[in-house]
């Protein structure tokens, strides 16, 4: 079909495309070009990319560094698909990742390429830890966000998500995450009563998996003390420990890896998204190498070898082998939580929180509704962002690490201003 004069408009999409899209639903544009953390659609407007693709452009749209390398690759006619096989960027990729990122850090992982998504990591991981253990249980967590293919949507808490599976989802049980119950409450020592009494009716888990941020929950943070008592429970038991970093890896919390910091070594880590360093696909999964008891072929995919996803990975790196960028991060972090503290406490009427870490963070209103209306008041004005939550009730700030300050500090104007125009068009009844 042609549709030559509905060009520029959505006509298309809504015709001929499934009805499960979502984003665009959101995001009423047709988005033409893109650079950093800028995005123009056909018709020339401009808009402050405060999405960064769900955290799979950390490093910016069409970041030059990595473009100059992907496209001399592809003019030198470098393999471009390989399944597992051998090849030069595979090799680099390793290579670089161990000696720039695992080594500095004291980290022993066997790397794998399970397939290019954050669920199919997930998927390997859960495989992996029901393999190396012999048993099927898997400990998840309250809001967790893991995927959507069926062993890692059996790990995701959002019933709407689950709803779509049409089938049970089994081999989990859910726990109340940190903070779940309130600040009083130690939901690690309800997980410590359970696993220690043989009449919980708590199968000994094969693993716990856990996000140390759940982004698609509602940003909730895992406190390091938290997350030690986790990871001691899991020693005590013989449980494997899975960090899904695939959203809150490569530097969305301020460091490479979320649980920097913590004091936890997982043993096993899930990684996607940004590791592709282009919005490329690719997905690791980190295996500490006692537990890496695969038979060959046993987990397989046929993109698995994308080439010039090493490519872009390996540049992606030489951001993590310079001291200044980790500082200029943590400056940008500093900016955006000021920003929102500033809003908040000039706004004392609404009832609403800052929530998150690192490069993700967002405001958490009590009237849920609130947090979509500044989402379309902000596209509206020029900046793309979204929410998050089990009730869409967090406005979500992901900007990508690269962003210029000249932007980040334009982008949050216009938030400031979707926020007042917001408050401005509700009853005071409305928002608190």
């Amino acid at each position: 079909m042609n549709f030559p004069k509905e060009a520029g408009t959505l006509h298309v999409f809504d015709t001929l495309e499934s009805e499960v899209r979502s984003y665009c639903r959101s995001f009423q544009a047709v988005f033409d070009k893109a650079r950093n953390a800028k995005v123009w659609d056909v018709k020339g407007n401009e808009y402050i990319d405060f999405f960064a693709g769900a955290g799979a452009l950390n490093y910016g749209h069409n970041n030059p560094a990595i473009r100059h390398k992907l496209i001399g690759y592809m003019l030198d006619d470098g393999v471009t698909h390989s399944l597992d096989m051998a090849t030069k960027a595979k090799e680099a990729f390793l290579t670089r990742f161990n000696k720039s990122i695992l080594k500095p850090r004291g980290l022993d992982y066997k790397i794998m390429f399970p397939g290019p998504t954050g669920t199919n990591s997930v998927e390997s991981a859960l495989k992996i830890a029901r393999k190396a253990t012999g048993r099927t249980n898997i400990i998840c967590f309250t809001n967790a966000f893991h995927g959507m293919s069926l062993g890692s949507l059996a790990a995701t808490g959002n019933t709407f998500k689950r709803k779509g599976a049409g089938v049970d989802l089994p081999n989990t049980t859910f726990m109340p995450y940190d903070g779940y119950l309130g600040e009083r409450i130690d939901t690690a020592e309800i997980l410590a009563k359970l696993l220690g009494d043989p009449g919980s009716g708590v199968d000994l888990p094969a693993a716990v998996i856990l996000e140390t941020v759940q982004g698609e929950g509602g940003l909730n943070v895992a406190g390091f003390a938290w997350l030690r008592r986790i990871e001691a429970l899991c020693r005590k038991h013989d449980i494997l420990l899975i960090v899904d970093d695939v959203q809150m890896g490569c530097g969305r919390t301020g460091s490479f890896f979320s649980f920097e910091g913590s004091g936890i070594e997982p043993d096993i880590v899930c990684l996607s998204k940004s590791i592709g360093g282009y919005g490329l696909p690719l997905a690791l999964t980190l295996i500490k190498p006692e537990y890496d008891l695969w038979s060959p072929g046993e987990h397989n995919g046929t993109f698995r070898g994308n080439n010039l996803g090493f490519v872009a990975a390996s540049e992606a790196l030489s951001y993590w082998e310079k001291d200044t960028f980790k500082i200029e991060l943590a400056g940008k972090i500093r900016r955006i939580h000021n920003a929102l503290e500033q809003l908040l406490a000039d706004h004392p009427q609404v009832d609403a929180h800052i929530k998150g870490r690192g490069m993700i963070q967002g405001i958490s209103f009590a009237k849920p509704e609130l947090a979509a209306r500044l989402s379309a008041a902000a596209f509206k004005n020029g900046v793309i962002m979204e929410t998050s939550g089990p009730y869409d009730e967090v406005a979500k700030l992901m900007p990508p690490l690269t962003i210029e300050p000249s932007v980040l500090e334009e982008g949050l104007a216009i938030i400031r201003k979707s926020f007042v125009e917001v408050v401005q068009a509700e009853p005071v009844e409305a928002i608190v």
